[in-house]
């Protein structure tokens, strides 16, 4: 087996170079033809990233757990970067002011609110993407 391994690397390598690059035509990499395919092809992939990400910015795709000890009941935009969220701790509601870098207790809620009231459901993709095509899941074997 060394013997044939030792016998390959002594064979002139060039042959074989020369072999392969003779069935290929050349391709001249400064060509307008091959530098057009080349930034449409890249121009499409920046297309596809930016469209895949505004998919998931709209249809809201982000992992939110709907099991957990908390849950946002309602929020209000008091600007472009500050909000006010109530949070429900179990069984308790705080009134949250949020800001970058900053969160701040504002208030514990004595009463609390309803959460069928105020809260959005977090529902599954499938039921986003058939809410968005005017489809219903009723009556088609999908788990609610």
């Amino acid at each position: 087996m060394r013997l044939l391994a030792s016998l390959l690397f002594c064979l002139p390598m060039e042959l074989f170079a020369q072999q392969a690059s003779t069935d290929i035509a050349a391709v001249d990499p400064l060509s307008t033809s091959y530098l057009m395919k080349l930034t449409g092809g890249l121009l499409l992939v920046v297309i596809v990233i930016f469209f895949i990400a505004w998919l998931v910015k709209r249809l809201n795709l982000t992992q939110h757990s709907q099991n957990s000890a908390l849950k946002v009941i309602a929020g209000l935009p008091l600007g472009t970067r500050d909000r006010i969220v109530v949070l429900q701790v179990g069984r308790e509601q705080v009134l949250l002011g949020l800001s970058p870098g900053r969160i701040e207790k504002l208030h514990t809620l004595a009463e609390p609110l309803s959460v069928d009231d105020y809260a959005n459901p977090v529902t599954p993709f499938a039921e986003k993407l058939n809410s968005l095509m005017g489809k219903s899941l009723t009556g088609k074997g999908v788990r609610k």
